[in-house]
């Protein structure tokens, strides 16, 4: 049976089950679109405002679903406004499949009209990325760049293609066999040696990383903990691994961990890190950083190893695999004393009727408790919310934690909602990202998902403006917004219901009353441009020295 290109494109993406396209049109990709408008019976499409926005909306589907996330562009300037996408889903490793258009053959290295080398601008920020010259090549390559996405430790991938390639036809193989990927080999030499470290060690902690989350190992993380009685701090990403109610979780480590974390990590005597990458933002000073711990690193990927922290017991490999083989190996153990210190170094919390961020997002989290996903862009909001909300589940929280993108919220959340239609969605954003990105108010309104935009309106840069206070001797310099915008009004020209809060009070009336609308939500939060995330470790300190206020 002969295919059009676009047609095999359209074919695979049916056999490997994805049913979800997110994508905006453009010249060299028309083929695909012409070919998609006698497939809207089966493929639900999305179309953004902007390219970029449509790639963090699959980036947020991929996240919450665990399935591949597609999205489709044209050539030139729709090729390059994915590149931030691709970015923060290649610093998150997350499974993105961006399928470009590009001029013909015959134009291509002529300087032609919207041409771009989209595979060498994106060479840096995907797991692997393909030119597909010719309609021979298109159904293997396609069905190998879905598999390499999703497969591994999973990343973006970008295929570009000729508009003459998407024209041209082709017998589709109903029989190819696809091209097996390789997988990661176990490591499993130091499993008896890790076990035989967890049992004698006296002031143990588990650092739990975002590949965690991608493993769906978060059950056996927690059996871990409970058997051997060992209390979990999370990187950023990791936050969901462990229900944050349980008796052992910690929250998240580092620049803006709490207290009772960071001294826990400073004083353990092992470190037991699964799926993470030390970041400089967890470990502070690299040079006294869990100064007393010998460190177990698992990961699936050897190059994490030694990369950020050296000297470590490496184990490599598939969590199922280690975690249910340190299960078996570990004693049963209690470690009250250990848990007692934890506790102390606790700092209490403040006043909780003040219209302060820490009682916004509780309240909020309060009336969205069950069922829902939290997503956040980037900044002080974000920090608000890793230390606030009682995350339970690793696939319940997203954010752009490696590339730290702002603006990639409402995209992400949009993917988000409409990838789990059973669940709500909730955005937390501050003003400064939320102008980078609100042109998608209208895919909201468009297809009336029904997020429930919170925004943290300080008319400022918040985070930024937080480091010049205490670090330039209070020199704003293009921190204070200050523009005369009514956002409120904004979100109402696309027809969303909004809401301008200043008081707990009013937060509450505005919840209740918004809790059955089936659509978007809007609430602008109004609060102080003082307003601080603590604790902060300040730059280049290690993370046991932390400023717990101004």
């Amino acid at each position: 049976m002969k295919l059009s290109g676009s047609q095999i494109i359209l074919r695979v993406l049916r056999e490997k089950g994805a049913d979800t396209i997110f994508g905006y049109p453009g010249g060299a990709i028309i083929p695909f679109f012409d070919a998609l408008y006698d497939e809207m019976d089966y493929f639900k499409v999305y179309r953004p405002a902007h390219e970029q926005n449509g790639v963090h909306a699959a980036d947020g589907y991929a996240r919450s679903t665990g399935k591949v996330g597609v999205f489709v562009s044209t050539s030139g300037p729709g090729a390059t406004n994915t590149v931030t996408g691709l970015a923060t889903a290649y610093m998150d490793s997350v499974p993105v499949l961006v399928i470009s258009g590009q001029v013909p053959n015959m134009l291509i290295g002529k300087d032609s009209f919207q041409e771009i080398d989209v595979t060498g601008i994106t060479l840096s920020v995907t797991k692997h990325n393909y030119i597909v010259r010719k309609i021979e090549d298109l159904q293997r390559i396609i069905e190998e760049a879905y598999d390499v996405a999703g497969s591994g430790r999973p990343g973006p991938v970008v295929v570009d293609i000729p508009k003459d390639v998407l024209l041209a036809t082709y017998e589709y193989d109903e029989n190819h066999k696809q091209t097996k990927i390789k997988k990661f080999e176990n490591d499993l030499s130091n499993i008896e040696k890790a076990a035989e470290l967890i049992n004698s060690a006296k002031k143990p902690v588990l650092y739990s990383g975002g590949g965690i989350r991608i493993s769906k190992t978060d059950k056996l993380l927690t059996e871990l903990a409970e058997k051997a009685c060992i209390p979990v701090t999370n990187s950023f990403m990791g936050l969901g691994a462990i229900d944050r109610n349980h008796p052992l979780s910690l929250g998240f480590l580092g620049m803006h961990g709490s207290r009772e974390t960071n001294m826990a990590v400073t004083e353990c005597d092992l470190l037991i890190a699964i799926g993470a990458r030390f970041s400089d933002r967890v470990i502070g000073n690299p040079n006294r950083f869990a100064p007393n711990a010998k460190i177990i690193h698992i990961d699936v990927d050897v190059t994490e190893l030694d990369k950020n922290i050296s000297n470590c017991i490496p184990i490599m490999g598939d969590f199922e695999t280690i975690l249910k083989e340190l299960i078996a190996n570990v004693n049963k153990t209690e470690r009250p004393e250990w848990l007692k210190q934890i506790e102390d170094w606790k700092v209490p919390k403040g006043d909780n009727t003040t219209f302060a961020p820490d009682n916004i997002i509780e309240t909020i989290n309060s009336f969205y408790d069950d069922n829902t996903i939290l997503v956040t862009d980037v900044g002080q909001h974000q920090m608000w919310a890793g230390q606030y909300w009682k995350i339970k589940h690793s696939n319940e929280f997203i954010t752009s934690g490696g590339l730290g993108t702002m603006g990639f919220g409402l995209g992400a959340s949009i993917g988000a909602q409409l990838g789990n239609p059973d669940k709500k969605t909730v955005l937390i954003t501050g003003d400064g990202c939320f102008r980078m990105s609100c042109q998608e108010l209208v895919t909201l309104s468009a297809y009336n998902v029904p997020v429930r935009v919170v925004m943290f309106d300080n008319r400022a840069l918040g985070m930024v403006r937080q480091w010049q206070r205490l670090f330039n001797d209070k020199r704003y310099s293009q921190t204070d917004i200050g523009d005369n915008v009514d956002y409120k009004a904004l979100a109402e020209a696309y027809e969303i219901k909004s809401y301008r809060i200043d008081n707990l009070s009013d937060l509450k009336k505005a919840l209740d009353e918004s809790k059955d609308i089936d659509g978007p939500v809007y609430f602008d939060c109004v609060i102080d441009k003082d307003c601080s995330v603590f604790p902060m470790v300040p730059p280049g300190r290690p993370i046991d020295e932390l400023l717990l206020n101004d």
